[in-house]
């Protein structure tokens, strides 16, 4: 029996990882997209794509994973035909030797860059508490002009928790919630990431947090162009928000986190351990916490300049 219970464990591993064929590029390729999986996002959607609107984002592919609210009302009321690819994702799969996971916000990412890579010079993988904020330049692509020649950047978490809010505020998030972790690398700390801006058309390996390509392998650059290997991203002398800053609302409010916890995460995860491991990184981004308001900043400069 303990053989048995074993063996249903290895086969529940997850495939983290995803090799692809990168598409051929376009002779006209340009602009950047950003490929997000989403579910029940009506709160914050559209904050988040006039935000990322402002900032130069060429075009939105979504993948709906089944929401129920109406996200996808508002998807297309805020976004032209020409901007907005949306598609229906609901995928639990697993190889049917092995038992192994194929994660379905992985795939999502393995479909979009297949699909859709061809036409753009840059594509990005981020959720819908995440925002993308030029700090050079009025737009991303001009934030990303110096580092053209790279075909994978990798922007570390700047994480924002409860700012105090029990529920959710009225406003803007990148108004209401004002402070951000001090160091992700304090001592204790377990929450720092990254997420990757890349070329799809050299993208050969695929995975949430990290990339790899045809030309860098599996280095990536930070925003001032400094390289190093996927596995040694967490060092202090990598980590850089001069040119690009990638703010993630982890928490929102303390009645939204409850909810995203039951609702569990857009590749699978739930159960206590989940749990646990979400409000145990709640936790730690209040220990220690600075103001940084250049989302909010960003947007204000946007708006005057438009």
């Amino acid at each position: 029996m303990i053989s048995k219970l074993f063996s249903r464990r290895k086969k529940a591993a997850r495939a983290e990882r995803i090799r692809i064929t990168p598409p051929t590029a376009a002779p006209d390729r340009h602009g950047i997209a950003i490929v997000a999986i989403l579910k029940d996002e009506a709160k914050h959607i559209v904050e988040w794509v006039q935000f990322h609107r402002a900032a130069g984002v060429r075009h939105f592919i979504i993948y709906d994973n089944l929401s129920t609210d109406n996200t996808v009302a508002l998807l297309h009321e805020c976004l032209s035909a020409e901007m907005l690819t949306l598609i229906p994702w609901q995928m639990d799969t697993q190889d049917a030797k092995t038992g192994l996971i194929l994660p379905r916000q992985v795939l999502a990412y393995c479909h979009a860059i297949s699909t859709f890579g061809a036409d753009y010079r840059w594509m990005t993988f981020i959720d819908i508490d995440e925002f993308l904020v030029p700090k050079i330049g009025n737009t991303l692509l001009e934030a990303l002009e110096p580092l053209n020649r790279y075909s994978n950047i990798s922007l570390s978490w700047t994480m924002y928790g409860f700012n105090g809010h029990q529920d959710p505020p009225e406003g803007l998030t990148i108004a209401q919630y004002k402070n951000r972790a001090a160091n992700p690398l304090a001592k204790g700390m377990g929450f720092l990431n990254f997420k990757c801006i890349v070329d799809p058309c050299k993208v050969n390996m695929v995975a949430v947090h990290k990339f790899e390509t045809t030309d860098m392998g599996a280095q990536s650059v930070n925003d001032q162009g400094v390289s190093a290997h996927n596995k040694l991203r967490k060092k202090a002398s990598f980590l850089s928000d001069t040119r690009l800053q990638l703010n993630h609302y982890y928490t929102f409010s303390k009645a939204e986190l409850d909810a995203k916890i039951a609702r569990g995460g857009v590749s699978g995860a739930s159960g206590q351990r989940h749990n646990d491991r979400v409000r145990l990184i709640a936790t730690q981004i209040e220990q220690d916490t600075v103001e940084d308001l250049c989302a909010f900043d960003f947007w204000q400069r946007a708006q005057q300049d438009g």
